[in-house]
């Protein structure tokens, strides 16, 4: 009978470059990420169509990207922001943002992204970049997962499985390793880097839900003329749309829901105590 594999931690070094080997070599990684868990892998177009069939959604969804975070304003293509949007606005929002927590940007692609890692809105193609913050440990792991691959992002996608496949009214990120592994243990190449105490992870984002990030789109500000100009929150995740707004207020900028952000994201339950 084979040992059991010794578990790989977000904050050890050495585990972190197992996962990024790994990773390159084309498996499929599932990384603690602020307060729950993200699966992250190669660009490329046929892992990230691996990762759709995994998942049970349509083998050529479009994917989100995730990068180092010092690497993220060059995803975007700031040549093509509204002049009535001044750039150092949204770079601020950008940095408070990220500064504090999880969260997720859509903007211009920079015209190096491949398609299948970009889609067309309101006539512009753009990308959405998704990170867990600047204090997050799961960052030494995308930056030495981008060294081995030789790229400048990563694919990034929610640690669960479509609801289209389960059946299920709404399937929320994996905020538990366990229920996660089992999920996807028809992926011989999963690879778990794990947060080395779950419910610690948790407690430090107190202003965050366990589930996917809240994502603001800044490349189409709403209403021709109004002023503070307008952004759209895209998703309502894991932080609230009012802190948004405190974030954004102080810059000159508002924020607005949706129409597909009017319902805020569910948090996955889990049988037995929560701990």
């Amino acid at each position: 009978m084979d040992a059991p594999t010794p578990p790989l931690y977000v904050d050890c070094p050495e585990d972190v470059a197992v996962a990024a080997r790994a990773l390159a070599r084309g498996a499929v990684v599932a990384v603690a990420f602020a307060n729950f868990y993200a699966i992250v892998t190669r660009p490329d177009a046929a892992t990230v169509r691996r990762v759709n069939l995994a998942k049970g959604r349509p083998i050529n969804q479009v994917g989100s990207i995730t990068t180092g975070v010092g690497r993220i304003p060059a995803m975007f293509d700031w040549s093509r922001i509204s002049p009535r949007l001044p750039v150092g606005r949204v770079r601020a929002l950008m940095d408070a943002l990220y500064g504090a927590g999880p969260f997720g940007f859509r903007g211009p692609a920079t015209d190096r992204l491949p398609e299948h890692l970009t889609q067309i809105d309101c006539g512009m193609r753009t990308t959405q970049v998704i990170a867990p913050g600047l204090t997050c440990p799961s960052n030494a792991f995308f930056e030495r997962a981008l060294a081995e691959t030789g790229s400048d992002h990563l694919y990034i996608t929610s640690a669960n499985r479509s609801r289209h496949r389960t059946g299920a009214t709404d399937e929320p990120a994996h905020w538990k390793s366990g229920a996660l592994a089992a999920d996807f243990a028809h992926l011989d190449d999963l690879v778990v880097l794990l947060h080395r105490d779950e419910a610690a992870a948790r407690a430090a984002y107190p202003g965050y839900l366990t589930t996917s990030v809240t994502l603001l789109s800044f490349h189409a500000p709403e209403g021709e003329w109004e002023e503070p100009p307008v952004l759209t929150v895209d998703r309502h995740g894991s932080l609230h749309v009012d802190d948004v707004r405190r974030a954004a207020a102080p810059l000159g900028l508002q924020v607005r829901l949706g129409g597909a952000a009017g319902q805020r994201l569910r948090v996955r339950g889990y049988a037995g105590a929560l701990v």
